[in-house]
């Protein structure tokens, strides 16, 4: 009988509907949602699939299990409960990676660290009958989150976050996350074919998700994962097959019309060296412009952008790398430049103004952009359809949704 589990992938606040349609897209059944994670089922192909193919998740965990602890005592024999030797070898290296704490009794991450391990440590001795662990094998690090007073436990199979796809060779200023990028793009009507362009690009990360969701690349394909080496639970085969199911299905031959701009040339040419790390350079067109030479000759195209907010990320950790309730990806990938935190407000309100100018003159196109500009839409003149909360970095941002009218019906009924 295969083995099933409950896999946890926690995502930015703001986009557990994509992840959620994503899980259900690769063939698995959501069990539960929550602010910031989706829940759902699955056997060691899914810890597989899941890490290779989606999109919007943050990272994999697999359950090990939850219980109420109220004191340390109760962290204690709760942790022990769990059934460990399940999961672990005997010489597992297992040590409680991460921990956060919300609207709980328990909230010091050493202490609860320390309590989990030594419990861990006591169930294992029983489980295998050995005193002392070389924890010389695999590495199989535990997240745990407490939130009301509720321990939820999981064995992270994933290592670095997912939004680390491995083309992002060079950074400029104000990078988006590669999987935040890739959702707000999933928000939007966007598909394969229609026009794309993002006047302030950066290092690009707009454009390359979008011309690997319509060469469907898979974004795990190129990396490693800590759960490679936890042959007691995943076949080897497993990661073989579905890579090489992923690499079958790529199509770079799909027909693409995707543009990115931004003033600095250092950023065009971060763009074009990250695009090609990820195998896309053949599908988007980058070029040194202003946002006041924002043109395009053709109708219906989308403007999807990560305008300046004039104020810098802090550097801090934060819920989303554990079990997020709102999560914020790491500052230290979204951090503004000095350049950007130099931007007066004249300044950043002529960006926005010239922004809004472009797009009016820009007859039946689309845009959608995230800022946590207070005066944005003031400043381009024009008022959202409808917005979203979306955290980026410690920052609450929205996303701007301004539609544009549908493009004429081709023959045979296609848009």
């Amino acid at each position: 009988m295969i083995r099933q589990y409950d896999l946890i992938a926690p995502c930015h606040f703001g986009m557990e509907s994509v992840l959620k349609n994503e899980i259900y897209d690769i063939g698995y059944e959501i069990t539960e949602v929550e602010d910031g994670r989706v829940t759902f089922a699955g056997d060691a192909e899914a810890i597989v699939r899941a890490n290779i193919c989606l999109r919007t998740a943050e990272r994999i965990l697999l359950k090990v299990g939850s219980f109420k602890a109220t004191t340390f005592d109760e962290l204690y024999e709760g942790t022990k409960a769990l059934p460990w030797e399940e999961y672990l070898p005997r010489d597992a290296r297992f040590w409680v990676t991460k921990a956060a704490s919300v609207k709980s009794k328990l909230f010091s991450p050493s202490d609860i660290q320390s309590v989990m391990k030594k419990a861990m440590v006591d169930r294992m001795h029983v489980a295998y009958g050995i005193s002392n662990f070389p924890e010389t094998g695999s590495s199989y690090p535990i997240r745990v989150f407490l939130k009301k007073d509720i321990v939820t436990v999981g064995i992270d199979t994933t290592g670095e976050s997912l939004h680390k796809r491995g083309y992002r060779k060079a950074s400029v200023k104000a990078p988006i996350a590669e999987n935040l990028a890739a959702g707000l793009i999933m928000l939007t009507p966007w598909q394969a074919g229609r026009i794309l362009v993002d006047p302030f690009c950066g290092s690009g990360t707009f454009p390359i998700e979008a011309a690997m969701i319509a060469a469907n690349i898979a974004p795990g394909l190129k990396r490693s994962f800590t759960s490679m080496d936890w042959t007691n639970l995943i076949p080897v085969r497993l990661w073989n097959d579905v890579r090489e199911e992923a690499q079958d299905t790529i199509d770079l031959s799909v027909q693409t019309d995707l543009q990115g701009y931004d003033i600095d040339p250092k950023a065009i040419s971060a763009a074009r060296e990250n695009a090609k790390a990820a195998g896309v350079d053949s599908l988007i067109h980058f070029q040194v412009r202003p946002v006041s030479a924002l043109s395009h000759p053709k109708k219906y195209g989308f403007i999807i952008t990560n305008p300046p907010y004039g104020q810098r990320l802090e550097d801090a950790e934060h819920g989303g790398e554990l079990f997020p309730t709102g999560a914020h990806p790491k500052a230290e990938r979204l951090s503004r430049s000095a350049e950007e935190e130099a931007v007066s407000a004249e300044e950043l309100a002529g960006i926005y103004q010239e922004l809004g100018e472009r797009f009016k003159a820009m007859n039946s196109w689309s845009m959608y952009l995230i800022t946590a500009y207070p005066e944005a839409e003031k400043m381009l003149g024009l008022k959202a359809a409808k917005n979203r909360k979306i955290y980026n970095g410690m920052i609450k941002t929205y996303f701007y949704m301004f539609p544009g009218p549908k493009p004429p019906a081709k023959r045979g009924g296609q848009k």
